[in-house]
């Protein structure tokens, strides 16, 4: 069988230990060969590829990024999207796709299924909001950069008695913020799924300071005050209908300075979240999602993704895994408002 693989959407770390994992294991255990789409979507669209073999994949499992390249590419913003696919992949004489993404990415994979295509589905996104999955590789690497990150910040907080403010990704979800934050000892943790009040903003950053301790925010880029809105870079948006998101970070040290008189400072983590090495657990689990992935194309297993469910990998319809985003149980958030304050 010859298979093509992509990644999509936002890099993150561990995609190249998938790629890695699926040539290693589908070239001698199976027989298959493979090619690489270059940048996502737009890959498949313009019949762009790169061969993928052993010696390809040497050396991957701790590189970040993608060798493959990435776009937010969408098929489906051109009448034409899906007749250009068919046509590249029997060009290519392509009999199965791997596509490795997040929601946007897997959306679109799930649409192919439907229109007959054999694809599978590998789930990415460092926002960890993807149904179907109890997590998602890139995800445990970008809290612990924000966990490091708060960790130097409470120095220079308490050395010069400011309140910093940290902006993480999280487009409408806070699993980072919550992680990153509760595992920073964050003074208080704010997530686009609870709106937030600067009332009570005020408080927790006022009690800090009444302690003589210094005051450590941590904000999701998607964040939104009680009455009001996300706050947007540009109007701008990508091939998927996103607004591009950041500031909330720089509006709330502004709020806090005009309420407190306390000097306040942001840092943005931004795609620093997205780069470097993978961490262990990371690489571990796009490994076995890899594997699991190319027995599930050996298996004639399409329009399924690989999923991890407790400790297990199991396969689950794409639709499913698409069909909403997961966010944070208000039971977890609940436990880290504890320690606001």
């Amino acid at each position: 069988m010859r298979v093509g693989i992509l990644t999509g959407g936002g890099d993150c770390p561990g995609l190249n230990a998938v790629l890695r994992a699926i040539v290693r294991k589908g070239v001698p255990a199976y027989g298959h060969e493979f090619v690489g789409f270059r940048d996502g979507w737009r890959g498949v669209l313009e019949a762009d590829v790169q061969p993928l073999d052993i010696p390809d994949v040497r050396g991957l499992l701790p590189r970040g990024g993608t060798i493959l390249g990435s776009s937010r590419t969408n098929p489906f913003a051109s009448a034409d999207g899906v007749d250009r696919i068919r046509r590249s992949l029997a060009e290519l004489r392509i009999d199965a796709l791997v596509a490795i993404g997040g929601e946007d990415t897997l959306g679109v994979a799930a649409r192919l299924h439907d229109e007959g295509l054999h694809v599978v589905g590998v789930p990415k996104t460092i926002d960890n909001d993807l149904g179907g999955t109890d997590y998602t590789f890139g995800f445990d690497t970008a809290v612990s950069i924000a966990t490091e990150a708060i960790d130097r910040l409470h120095t220079t907080a308490e050395s010069h008695h400011r309140v910093l403010i940290v902006e993480v990704m999280g487009r409408h979800a806070g699993w980072i913020a919550v992680h990153a934050g509760m595992a920073g000892g964050a003074n208080a943790i704010l997530i686009p799924e609870q709106p937030f009040s600067m009332d009570r903003v005020e408080a927790w950053v006022e009690s800090r300071f009444r302690d003589r301790y210094a005051s450590i925010i941590v904000v999701s880029e998607g964040a939104v005050p009680e009455g009001g809105a996300a706050v947007l870079t540009s109007g701008q948006t990508d091939a998927f209908g996103h607004a591009r998101l950041g500031g909330v970070g720089d509006w709330l040290a502004h709020e806090i300075e005009r309420r407190t008189g306390k000097e306040a400072r942001t840092t943005v983590l931004g795609h620093v979240q997205r780069g470097g090495t993978p961490t262990a657990r990371d690489r571990w689990l796009a490994t076995r999602f890899g594997l699991h992935a190319i027995d599930a194309v050996q298996a004639g297993e399409w329009g399924m993704m690989a999923a991890l469910r407790g400790t297990d990998i199991v396969m689950v319809p794409l639709l499913e895994a698409t069909k909403e985003l997961k966010t944070v149980d208000p039971a977890l958030y609940a436990e880290a408002e504890v320690f606001f304050g």
